[in-house]
């Protein structure tokens, strides 16, 4: 099930969302945070964790860096900073080269 669900994501993000303008007010995007859901949580709390990222992504909310907590959670994830991404990590730490 929850190949089949990335497998989903992967085609709308090879077909889909090119045609779309930019819109995802999040870093990761909504669809990689799904994917990265679903390999973390499996197919049913990460779809949970998917969905409630998508509702999220709304004009009413600044965005920013969001990436998969290690619990789940509906909620935004609090402590961004605790990631090692390159980008999250310039984020927080500026003046890291």
């Amino acid at each position: 099930m929850r190949k089949i669900l990335i497998y989903l994501v992967k085609i709308y993000q090879k077909f889909i969302s090119p045609a779309l303008p930019k819109s995802c007010r999040y870093y990761p995007t909504c669809s990689t945070y799904m994917v990265d859901a679903l390999t973390k949580f499996g197919p049913i709390l990460g779809l949970i964790m998917g969905i409630a990222r998508i509702l999220r992504c709304n004009p009413f909310v600044r965005g920013g860096v969001d990436p998969v907590p290690d619990k789940f959670t509906i909620f935004r994830n609090p402590h961004p900073e605790r990631y090692e991404d390159e980008i999250i990590a310039k984020k927080f730490h500026p003046n890291m080269k």
